[in-house]
């Protein structure tokens, strides 16, 4: 139960000031507006851990009574963990992506919640609930995850011991807003400004939120003026609130939008919390000073990076005549657009149609993207290029992963 405390409040140079709270899991805390003046009274309230308030002479002394994140490390344990979540969208994109990298996860029992990756010695899979891996890797017992921004953001709570190593893996796309329905007193609502400015909600009866991220939440509705506002949880079906009575407004993920709008909900301008994808996390701590984490986790983000950048791109070859290669590269980048990453690859076809060998046509190897692939190949007939070969690319290498240099600079090396 979420604990609130009434106590003196310093003076904090302003005529106001927003007092807050966020709800534990199902309990709802008001967001209320105060006055911030010396000997005004300032609430209180906490929910990621349990608090105790003493108030003595004007002051206020909070004592944390759960362990800090991170304080127990499991210093015994040799092997590198790398958590994933266990059930969802994000588990089936995340293992989806380990596949496409040639490195599938081997679970020997689908009831179990440990495995390996054969391709990767000495690391151990964990399979949680996505909350539970942020969590695990704040306390020490994990060293990596594959999680959704979100989660990383909403339980992570801006933790520094948190580095995200990768920050864009292409699975799992959605954002955190805030929806109203689509009737009543909302009709007319369509920027989250209109609605701080919506006159019924005082501190006797406040904008009611439902949703599961408080941390985030109350963070982003005080920067955005409202200040009359209750936050509550629910385990799921948050769309069901407002048409319940629970809720006024929603604070949810949103993808395509449909949910929403089979719900009579609609998107308010300026409701956008934070974008989200699956990101490769890791514990600052464990890159440091465990054994075998940093070597593991630059393993993972080359492949990452490989695949990733060679997602949508196919190899172009065809053979294109031409007195030398030389002449055959000017025609090439005079008559088209098609560059490849860095130019076109050029190289001498033989044959030996005269009973010796004779370079007649040049083959040219180019990268394009999956979109412009027919203009491709019209391009390169107009510039005499046939017998025209197509082929998916499934990794592109780097000389160096521009992330690996940042989290070498992060971690000093």
């Amino acid at each position: 139960m979420a604990m609130a405390t009434t106590a003196a409040a310093p003076s904090l140079g302003c005529s106001r000031d927003v007092s807050f709270g966020t709800a534990m899991r199902g309990q709802a805390v008001p967001l209320e507006l105060s006055k911030c003046r010396v000997g005004s009274q300032l609430r209180i309230a906490c929910h990621s851990s349990t608090v105790r308030a003493c108030a003595s002479a004007g002051t206020t002394t909070l004592k944390q009574t759960r362990a800090t994140p991170g304080e127990k490390q499991n210093v015994d344990r040799q092997t590198c963990r790398l958590a994933l979540p266990s059930k969802g969208r994000m588990a089936e994109g995340t293992l989806s992506l380990l596949k496409d990298c040639s490195l599938p996860v081997r679970k020997l029992n689908p009831r179990q919640y440990i495995a390996d990756i054969p391709g990767l010695k000495d690391l151990e899979v964990w399979f949680q609930r996505e909350s539970d891996v942020v969590r695990k890797l704040r306390s020490g017992d994990v060293d990596m995850g594959i999680v959704g921004y979100d989660v990383v953001a909403e339980f992570g709570e801006d933790d520094p011991d948190l580095i995200l190593i990768h920050d864009a893996l292409q699975f799992g796309e959605c954002h955190l807003g805030v929806a109203v329905p689509t009737y009543g007193i909302f009709e007319s609502i369509n920027t989250l400004s209109q609605l701080a400015a919506m006159p019924q909600w005082t501190s006797e009866r406040p904008l009611r939120i439902v949703t599961g991220f408080t941390y985030l939440g109350s963070k982003f509705l005080r920067e955005k003026g409202l200040h009359h506002v209750e936050l509550s949880t629910a385990d799921g079906a948050l769309e069901a609130g407002p048409a319940m009575g629970t809720a006024d407004a929603i604070l949810d993920l949103v993808s395509s939008g449909t949910t929403l709008r089979e719900n009579n909900l609609k998107e308010l301008e300026g409701g956008k919390v934070i974008s989200s994808q699956g990101v490769f996390v890791a514990s600052k701590k464990a890159l440091m000073n465990r054994p075998g984490v940093l070597e593991s986790a630059h393993e993972l983000l080359e492949r990452f990076e490989a695949h990733l950048r060679a997602r949508g791109q196919f190899s172009v070859v065809a053979n294109m005549r031409g007195n030398s290669a030389d002449e055959v590269a000017h025609n090439l980048l005079k008559m088209t657009s098609l560059h490849g990453l860095q130019g076109p690859t050029i190289s001498p076809v033989y044959s030996n149609s005269t009973g010796e060998a004779r370079v007649e046509y040049y083959a040219i190897v180019i990268c394009v993207a999956k979109p412009d692939i027919f203009k491709a190949v019209r391009e390169l007939r107009s510039a005499g290029g046939s017998g025209v070969l197509v082929s998916p690319l499934t990794y592109i290498f780097d000389e160096e992963p521009v992330r690996w240099r940042k989290l070498l600079d992060t971690l000093g090396r």
